[in-house]
């Protein structure tokens, strides 16, 4: 019987982090990134480096010290505006947030930073980027669980860098709330099911020369509900009171290394041509695209 109910926890565990998500609303913090990332790859005339985001109510904005140039987003409004430059002394209104959002994705802009892809990430993610250290965190809230859980992706690239990267992921805190097991001599598997998928080794052919050396540090908490609570409800020995949250901290370092495939990555990803293989019996499996 124990054996059974075990079995059938893992499974739920296993299904749950393989379920997908829609992510419906957005986030003004994560579009504000977004938007101001997609400025400084598209326009490095007038936002000549990439500067990380600060905060003055009601101002999400990044100050570019050589064009001595303003640009932000007014949470009250909703608007975009620059100062400073060409646009002079006073704060000139660009366009409204989401209508500029839209516009990105319509043209398949790069909203990412430097360091990490952050196109088609979920809303709440905020990510930062100053030097080579990056914070990716919710701000505190709980988020559904996104289907990618590599929260840096190496930017696609144009051409071939020569760079390998090992990543190595290692948690320094995680929690499971909202689910209770009372099974005697059956140690909680949900708890080191978190830790196991939060750790880990990826390794980047062609990565960005800004990965390199790069440092991630993680500050996240994520809504898994409507993955577990259906799956749980009535079977011995556990106890749901939702919602059930995963909150975690961890922390990503990278390393230049000579060949991916002879690293003990569990996957390797090759930003130029696209390619991904994953650990299967000790050998790397090409998997298709």
């Amino acid at each position: 019987m124990k054996h059974r109910i075990k079995q059938f926890i893992l499974s739920a565990c296993s299904l749950a982090l393989l379920s997908s998500f829609n992510f419906a609303s957005a986030d003004t913090a994560s579009d504000a990134e977004t938007l101001l990332n997609w400025a400084e790859n598209t326009y490095p005339e007038f936002f000549p480096s990439h500067q990380a985001t600060q905060s003055i109510e009601p101002w999400l904005f990044r100050y570019y010290p050589e064009a001595g140039i303003y640009a932000g987003v007014n949470k009250t409004d909703n608007g975009i505006y620059v100062l400073g430059g060409p646009w002079g002394n006073n704060p000139t209104f660009i366009d409204s947030l989401p209508n500029m959002i839209t516009h990105i994705v319509n043209l398949g802009g790069n909203g990412s930073i430097p360091a990490c892809n952050t196109a088609n990430v979920p809303a709440g993610l905020v990510f930062t980027q100053s030097g080579n250290v990056v914070n990716v965190t919710t701000n505190g809230q709980c988020i559904p669980l996104p289907t990618n859980p590599n929260l840096c992706e190496a930017p696609q690239q144009a051409s071939a860098t020569g760079i390998s990267l090992l990543t190595t992921s290692n948690v320094t805190s995680s929690e499971i709330r909202g689910i209770t097991i009372d099974l005697p001599g059956i140690p909680n598997p949900f708890q080191s099911f978190a830790n196991d998928s939060l750790n880990g080794k990826h390794c980047t052919i062609n990565a960005p020369r800004e990965s390199a050396n790069l440092t991630v540090h993680s500050d996240v908490c994520y809504d898994m509900t409507s993955a577990f609570e259906g799956q749980l409800q009535g079977v011995p020995g556990i106890t749901v009171n939702p919602p059930i949250t995963m909150a975690a901290k961890n922390t990503i370092t990278s390393q230049t290394v000579a060949d991916c495939f002879a690293t003990d990555a569990n996957s390797i990803y090759d930003a130029f041509t696209n390619e991904v293989w994953i650990k299967k019996n000790g050998d790397f499996v090409k998997v298709s695209n």
